[in-house]
């Protein structure tokens, strides 16, 4: 389910998206549109590369730093961002791209926090991971 549903639901979600009637129909909402999928499609690859070491709240379970996140430490919350800047493309309500900074200012918190428990489960391993990789 942790695939399963973004792969089901998103593709669903973004087209209905699109075919709202928010926004004007040109090309900048068919960009925005790719922008969201390509979000998307990082979403569903980072979780799967995760596995059973996804977890909403930070554990440290596993230090995984293959697939993706062999060059990007937290490619859910880069992804996530870039999905929304599609939708955000699409359906332009310049007033959501203040709520672009909050996610970004809350994404930005939550990986500190999430550092915090692999560094202190992980040590030097996490601390030269982190120097190899970006955000």
């Amino acid at each position: 389910m942790r695939v399963g549903l973004p792969i089901l639901v998103g593709p669903f979600a973004l087209v209905m998206i699109f075919r709202s009637p928010m926004g004007p129909y040109d090309s900048l909402r068919w960009i925005g549109l790719l922008i969201a999928f390509i979000g998307l499609m990082g979403v569903i690859v980072a979780r799967y590369t995760l596995g059973r070491s996804f977890s909403i709240r930070p554990q440290a379970r596993e230090l995984v730093t293959r697939g993706i996140y062999s060059r990007v430490r937290n490619p859910i919350y880069v992804s996530g961002m870039v999905l929304l800047v599609g939708v955000f493309l699409m359906i332009r309500q310049p007033r959501l791209w203040l709520l672009l900074i909050v996610v970004a200012i809350a994404q930005t918190i939550r990986a500190r926090r999430e550092a915090g428990v692999l560094e202190a489960k992980f040590g030097d391993e996490y601390r030269a991971y982190r120097a190899r990789t970006w955000f």
